[in-house]
């Protein structure tokens, strides 16, 4: 399963976009077609947690009664190349496990490749960074009480069943909480409104929830695996680092402000009115637009394999005497460090500009090798 649309078959990505998409939850039975359950199961998981030196306290967790087991109760210390550090000891978890606590394994993408072509598939999707955790439950002991999160969530049944509660409401469009530390769970239940629906997952099961729907889950029956996909795109926030990089390029950003005290502030005003301005004109300039876009595809991920002792050959081009042709779009700045070498490597270009899409700078080297102004030695 490495799309979309399989993750939502029977639903279509047209429907999903037009009813469901940031807008309401989806649950998606599973009806044998497309096996979404094959992608991961307990062999998986089991060979996942049996890796030596893979796990840490903030990768690997422990969560028993909606509250988070200390790490120095599951934990070993072990001797390590950077000295003694703590390790998750499955002895100690598993003693964890028998009593209901729930096992979550943190950003497992990298390390399963079914998980690692759907969250590429997920990002390229959304333009969005995904994350990928397991959640290892066990009957009637809850891990969470009702909370929310801060991104859409897709949630894959892979192993038993589990309760999925959804509460009435939801926090449109928040980016971080009001409270933290103790007065968290008591904000979520104040907050959280009645149970609206109750939605039993089976293996094969997909649910989708848009960010900041209040919900909990518990495994009634027996043992459940799920792995949860977090979906989190770009938002306004992202505005503030790129235009400070781009507005200091003009010296009056660089400038002193006028003393607010001063000529009853007009000056400041004036000041402070033209560099809106200009921020505006930024904003609206398609280099802007294409900063935009290098930052969106710089989350997705682009997971390496090694294939030793094959490697890749290398296709050496040489930056001829002639006018470039014109490129547009992110591919401009992978092009441009390109002319500024007398020789290169095409595939070296494609690994430093890995946020700039390899298909763009295939066809950009294309057109220059066709006007003359690179040629291939």
């Amino acid at each position: 399963m490495i799309s979309l649309s399989e993750l939502l078959h029977p639903i279509t990505p047209e429907a999903f976009y037009a009813q469901y998409y940031d807008r309401q939850p989806l649950h998606i039975p599973a009806d044998g077609t497309v096996r979404k359950d094959a992608m991961f199961g307990w062999d998986d998981f089991n060979e996942m947690l049996n890796r030596p030196g893979q796990w840490t306290p903030r990768s690997l967790k422990l969560v028993h009664n909606t509250q988070p087991v200390p790490m120095d109760r599951y934990c070993s210390e072990v001797l390590t190349g950077q000295g003694r550090m703590p390790r998750p000891d499955p002895r100690k978890i598993e003693l964890f496990l028998a009593q209901g606590a729930s096992l979550v394994a943190d950003d497992v993408g990298p390390l399963h490749p079914a998980i690692a072509q759907l969250s590429v598939a997920l990002s390229q999707e959304f333009a969005a960074q995904i994350g990928a955790n397991v959640y290892c439950s066990f009957k009637n002991v809850q891990a969470f009480g009702p909370h929310l999160d801060l991104h859409h969530v897709f949630a894959v049944q892979v192993e038993g069943e589990k309760v999925w509660r959804l509460y009435r409401n939801r926090m449109a469009d928040i980016v971080e909480l009001p409270v933290s530390g103790s007065d968290v769970p008591q904000w979520y239940r104040a907050n959280c409104g009645p149970v609206v629906q109750e939605i039993t997952m089976k293996a094969g099961d997909v649910l989708y929830l848009p960010r900041g729907w209040f919900h909990d889950a518990l495994a009634k029956d027996g043992p459940s695996l799920h792995v949860t996909y977090s979906v989190s795109p770009l938002y306004g926030r992202i505005l503030f680092s790129l235009l400070e990089n781009a507005a200091l390029q003009d010296g009056e950003f660089r400038q002193y402000f006028p003393h607010a005290a001063k000529d009853g502030g007009r000056a400041l005003q004036a000041h402070l009115t033209r560099l809106g301005q200009k921020l505006a004109a930024i904003c609206a300039h398609p280099a802007f637009r294409d900063e935009v876009a290098m930052a969106q595809n710089r989350l997705v991920p682009r997971p390496g394999r090694f294939n030793l002792p094959d490697v890749p050959g290398l296709t050496l081009y040489q930056v001829q005497p002639m006018t470039p042709p014109a490129f547009s779009g992110p591919v401009v700045h992978a092009m441009q460090h390109a002319y500024s070498l007398r020789e290169f490597t095409l595939e070296n270009i494609i690994a430093l500009f890995d946020f700039v899409p390899e298909s763009d700078i295939r066809a950009a080297v294309e057109k220059a090798v066709a006007t003359g102004s690179l040629k291939r030695i």
